[in-house]
């Protein structure tokens, strides 16, 4: 069967119960009803509802050792938003990261700026995100300094 060139040891990713694609069908239009979308955040949307569906298309996949066994393979959508389409590349992204983590605990932390200075950043972008880096670092500086019992070294 031609279906993948994926060596053996591949990164198997279970899938879910519930995915989002799941949730934006169910839930997508009573909230874009209720909540403004631009664009983006709408194809965003689409693109998650209709990945790897008859909507995007898709071919069949049939063994090449003459069984008669064959597939439907849904397209995907492609979008960088997508989890069906990021999540194995999110997975060997991890994975090839694993021997840098040092055999400690640690937290990932993540800092955003409010909606609406998204204009403003983008206006200029270098400053905004000059400002926005700055600000992180005082806020671990400062958590860390202190926050004795925390003995962290930033």
């Amino acid at each position: 069967m031609s279906v993948s060139n994926a060596p053996a040891e591949a990164v198997k990713i279970p899938k879910p119960k519930v995915e989002v694609a799941d949730i934006f069908r169910m839930y997508g239009q009573p909230y874009q009803n209720e909540h403004w979308l631009n664009t983006r955040q709408k194809k965003a949307m689409r693109d998650i509802q209709d990945c790897r569906t008859a909507v995007l298309g898709g071919h069949v996949d049939v063994c090449e050792q003459g069984c008669g066994y064959s597939r439907i393979s849904y397209n995907s959508c492609r979008n960088r938003h997508c989890p069906k389409c990021q999540g194995l590349q999110s997975a060997k992204w991890l994975e090839k990261r694993e021997d840098k983590i040092l055999p400690t605990h640690y937290f990932h932390m993540v800092f955003t700026i409010p909606n609406e200075l998204n204009p403003i950043i983008l206006q200029n972008p270098k400053k905004g995100y000059n400002l926005l880096f700055r600000a992180a670092s005082r806020s671990l500086l400062e958590l860390a300094s202190q926050w004795k019992r925390l003995r962290a070294h930033v």
